[in-house]
């Protein structure tokens, strides 16, 4: 990466910091057990590009908002996406013994704290939102778009490791059907939470609501090609890992090549629900373009 791609990367991800201090905070404020704490630190607040919750405040902010009040969204949805991946991680799952570059959390511990720290982490998404966000009204919504976009996240893990489809569905339909809802669910939820509060209308919540849609699935297409383009060390996570476990990937139904079309088609269909913003959207359009060409 260059210094010009490098800095724009570092402004793009500027929430980041601010989402980081904000989680450190109040899970050094909550009255847990210390080992649990310790664990859930490990789980959301280590090496991760952090782009949910820098989805929610970049959102917030293209639709008039101001970053600090999407913090306690940002924050509830980064621990839910940490959740998911502790447990993703387990020997009953995807069984993997590294994840951001250093050991998995029940490699760094143990099964049990890996999976009470997971359970603790959603519990304490929600949490959050009810007790730092003031207006119960936008608080209700939040909650309600958090735990959509979680059920669906869950649902998409089945979809990927437990799969129970109709027969008559093609293998592009179903792998559309796990990426949708094993990754696009979050970004999804990310975005429309973000735009709720900023206080976006209807039409304004829709577009971006396209907008978490295309760059939800274009995320998961990027992830399948690195898999089969990066190694193991450059990833921070095991590689190859999809095709060892013979996993529904565009790689291996469409070819990489088509794979790399598909991701292009995302980008554009992402940056059409932007056309109606003006220079506030800026950040978003530029958010897909990095997301889109990332190499980890």
């Amino acid at each position: 990466m260059n210094q010009s791609s490098t800095d724009v990367a570092s402004r793009l991800t500027e929430p980041a910091a601010m989402v980081e201090a904000y989680l450190d905070r109040f899970l050094t404020e909550r009255t847990l057990p210390q080992n649990l704490a310790n664990a859930m630190k490990y789980a959301v607040l280590g090496p991760g590009k952090r782009m949910r919750p820098i989805l929610v405040v970049r959102c917030c902010e293209a639709v008039g908002g101001k970053a600090e009040d999407a913090l306690p969204p940002a924050a509830a949805i980064e621990m839910i996406h940490a959740f998911s991946l502790v447990h993703d991680d387990l020997p009953a799952m995807d069984d993997d013994d590294l994840r951001r570059g250093r050991p998995t959390l029940h490699k760094h511990s143990n099964e049990a704290m890996a999976i009470l720290a997971g359970d603790g982490l959603m519990g304490l998404a929600f949490e959050l939102i009810v007790t730092r966000v003031a207006d119960s009204k936008l608080a209700m919504s939040l909650i309600e778009e958090l735990a959509v976009g979680t059920n669906d996240m869950v649902a998409g893990q089945v979809y990927d490791t437990l799969q129970d489809f109709d027969d008559s569905l093609a293998p592009l339909d179903r792998l559309k059907l796990i990426h949708r809802h094993k990754t696009g669910a979050l970004l999804r939820a990310s975005c429309r939470m973000g735009a709720m509060c900023g206080g976006a209308d209807e039409q304004t919540l829709a577009n971006v609501t396209a907008y978490g849609d295309a760059i939800g699935l274009m995320f998961q297409v990027v992830d399948d090609v690195l898999d089969v383009t990066q190694t193991t060390e450059h990833l921070g996570k095991t590689a190859g890992k999809d095709i060892e476990q013979d996993k529904l990937t565009y790689p291996a139904v469409m070819g990489l090549k088509e794979s790399k079309q598909q991701i292009e088609s995302l980008v554009a269909a992402a940056d059409k629900a932007l056309s109606g913003f003006g220079e506030s959207a800026k950040p978003l359009r530029e958010l897909c373009d990095y997301l889109a060409n990332r190499t980890r």
